[in-house]
């Protein structure tokens, strides 16, 4: 772990490899830089592997708002300076939003993105305003995200009653080490009680910019990107998170690749998806 000065304190980050091409990394809205627990290792063999702790999140959970795309941008875009100028980005769903943000308005920082199940904004609740209100915008997340968001909520007498909350995860059936420190490294103690680290504040805030609330127009990306997209949905079901062509249509010109056997979480969490998720980062197919 290291950390990066940013505005109003430091972004916490892990880093794997000592050398190499710069690769830094943003996980997805009630995440940390541990989503990137397999695939960190894989590619710190030929490369510098940076897996920041978004603002709100993880040990940045201190940073004081505000949220939102353009924040995370800015702050990814210290990291990319701190080491080494530039970088392939690599985003998991909420940080896809997040990696664009940074190429849009730092494309000389970003040689590439790695799109990994998210950057495509997303469609509204029906009936949902242009300008949704907090509630509308939690009901949004709820629906979207699910169990993942409601634990932000809830305390935990222990760190076994944690794991045992995301083995029953339906996308966690094939539970690994990776899953047992993702889950760890996410409790932390707070007036006395063990709670997820990420901020709800935080959460609600980003999730405004993940979906289109206003029409929104095809946009080519300023960088060369690649989508992967995963087999199956956030609760491992058959539906997935992104329909085929999703991200060609919101992003023309980007490469769209499928990832069989993995689900919205597992395309980072699991040996298989970690691999393929290396292999876009090397530029292997």
């Amino acid at each position: 772990m290291e950390r990066v000065p940013v505005d109003g304190g430091e972004l916490a980050v892990g880093v794997w490899g000592d050398g190499g091409p710069l690769v830094v990394a943003a996980h997805g809205i009630t995440s940390h830089h541990l989503s990137w627990g397999l695939v960190g290792p894989d590619l710190a063999a030929d490369h510098r592997f940076v897996a920041v702790d978004l603002r709100g999140r993880g040990r940045s959970r201190d940073l004081p708002g505000p949220y939102g795309m353009a924040r995370h941008a800015a702050d990814l875009a210290a990291v990319v300076k701190a080491y080494g100028g530039t970088a392939t980005v690599v985003g998991h769903s909420m940080g896809c939003w997040a990696a664009i943000a940074l190429a849009r308005t730092h494309p000389m920082l970003v040689e590439r993105l790695v799109l990994v199940d998210g950057g495509p904004p997303l469609d509204p609740p029906p009936g949902v305003p242009a300008e949704p209100t907090e509630e509308q915008v939690r009901e949004a997340i709820t629906a979207t995200v699910g169990q993942a968001y409601a634990r932000l909520s809830m305390t935990f007498p222990d760190r076994e009653a944690y794991r045992a909350m995301w083995r029953a995860h339906p996308s966690f059936a094939e539970w690994t080490d990776a899953m047992t420190a993702y889950a760890d490294y996410d409790l932390v103690e707070v007036d006395g009680a063990l709670r997820p680290a990420c901020r709800l504040e935080a959460a609600l805030r980003d999730a405004r910019d993940l979906y289109a609330w206003h029409p929104v127009k095809p946009e080519p990306l300023p960088v060369p990107a690649v989508f992967l997209r995963a087999e199956r949905g956030m609760l491992n079901q058959e539906e997935p998170f992104f329909r085929p062509g999703a991200a060609a249509r919101a992003f023309p010109g980007v490469e769209e690749r499928d990832v069989a056997g993995v689900n919205h979480y597992t395309i980072t969490l699991s040996p298989r998806g970690a691999r393929v998720v290396a292999d876009a980062v090397r530029g292997l197919r």
